[in-house]
């Protein structure tokens, strides 16, 4: 009687979802990769194919890319990218890319990723998707994809912005705001694949585009000011001035962004101001975030916290007494943010590292062990008993592998 070959437990562990397994079986005991074989592109596409993001993105940084074959064409003639661009599968198409999958392979009717993007862009949805229009929590229109009876959101035209983008082609600062707003939710990749899209012009195209961002601050749509926002700061973000080089848009956006931030009401328009003060070289930019940390937005809370190191390890007292009392807020994020926040604050001030210890009940798991970390990092054992705890148990695709790593190095070099 015939048996069927067992499956390779790489693909097992795909089709598990378990990224520790799938990490444990790609690296050596040196942390190389060494998995080779049919098996190693077969588990990319079957990662691809389930849209399972984390999975794939743990084949991506631990295989040989050589063994995943990112440019391989399935039997249907397609390559993972192109099966990605089809379901409309943003983040894995964007993965798959960035690891060096080329769009400009072709399908067998000749189209290649972009031009694939922008037929279902103008024309729906791909095979096997079907599209419907719904209602959020607060009433506002979403656009979903349904695939394999798996919900997913449309991200056809955010892969379209994006490889525009990539391919060189100069989307109009007008469609890509267009673009954008036709979610309504800022946190759709199109509004991400769009922002960089405008702010990441160069040369002469970037000034234009500048004026166009700065005049949506008195849009009276907030989406609208949303994205100039995030397109300015962004922008400042992206400039490659060096260290000794001041940068040519740093004192125009705080121009821009601190009486913008006097006015505004609307708390998704006051996250990307928040982030741009934050940024910021200009030293009028630190002035706002101490009172940032107490806006009642969590994201906006995170960024102004995130901003306040350099006050606190320079002894600012406004801003410590703001990170410290950050250390209990309700949102983990800003929790978490304000212990990392306490690092280098003085050494000879006990409220820190007594606020970093109080930190070690938390409810929250990441919270503990970033303020153990930063305890062992001061040079104060009260987290030591935790972080011992996770010894041996956490590997490279926990988030806590390179913190602990860097204790690890304080310690043997301290």
């Amino acid at each position: 009687m015939h048996m069927p070959h067992p499956e390779h437990p790489l693909l097992t562990a795909v089709r598990n979802s378990d990224t520790e397994a799938v990490a444990t079986l790609l690296l050596d005991a040196y942390g190389t990769p060494h998995a080779h074989g049919p098996h190693v592109a077969a588990a990319l596409r079957l990662a691809a194919d389930a849209l399972d993001h984390r999975v794939l993105d743990a084949l991506l940084k631990q295989a040989d890319l050589d063994a995943l074959d990112l440019n391989g064409i399935d039997a249907d003639g397609r390559t993972p990218l192109l099966r990605a661009v089809d379901r409309s599968a943003h983040d894995i198409a964007t993965a798959l890319h960035f690891a060096g999958a080329d769009p400009r392979v072709a399908d067998r009717e000749g189209r290649d990723a972009l031009a694939l993007a922008r037929h279902w862009h103008t024309t729906g949805t791909g095979a096997g998707v079907h599209r419907r229009t719904v209602r959020d929590g607060d009433g506002a229109i979403c656009r979903e994809l349904v695939i394999g009876g798996q919900t997913v959101r449309d991200g056809h035209t955010a892969i379209l912005t994006h490889l525009e983008w990539c391919c060189g082609i100069t989307t109009p600062f007008a469609e890509l705001l267009d673009r954008a707003m036709a979610e309504p939710e800022v946190d759709h990749p199109v509004w991400g694949a769009a922002v960089v899209a405008a702010a990441g012009r160069e040369g002469p195209a970037l000034p234009p585009v500048w004026d166009a961002a700065a005049a949506l601050r008195h849009h009276p749509d907030p989406l609208a000011r949303y994205f100039g926002a995030e397109v300015l700061r962004c922008i400042n973000l992206y400039d490659e001035s060096g260290e000794d080089e001041e940068s040519p848009f740093d004192t125009p956006l705080i121009d821009l962004f601190l009486p913008w931030a006097e006015q505004e009401e609307d708390p998704r328009v006051m996250r990307p101001l928040a982030a741009g003060l934050t940024g910021a070289m200009d030293p009028r930019a630190e002035k706002p975030l101490p009172a940032l940390t107490r806006h009642p937005d969590a994201q906006v809370r995170s960024w102004a916290v995130g901003g306040l190191h350099w006050q606190v390890q320079q002894g600012n007292t406004d801003a410590l007494a703001a990170v410290l009392a950050c250390t209990r807020d309700a949102n983990t994020g800003v929790r978490e943010g304000a212990c990392r926040a306490l690092l280098r604050a003085r050494a000879d001030d006990p409220a820190p590292c007594d606020a970093l210890a109080a930190c070690l009940s938390d409810p929250e798991e990441a919270v503990r062990v970033t303020a153990a970390v930063q305890l062992a990092l001061r040079d104060d054992h009260r987290g030591d008993a935790l972080l011992d705890a996770l010894d041996g148990i956490v590997d490279r695709t926990s988030p806590y592998y390179w913190p602990l790593h860097d204790v690890w190095q304080h310690r043997r070099n301290p």
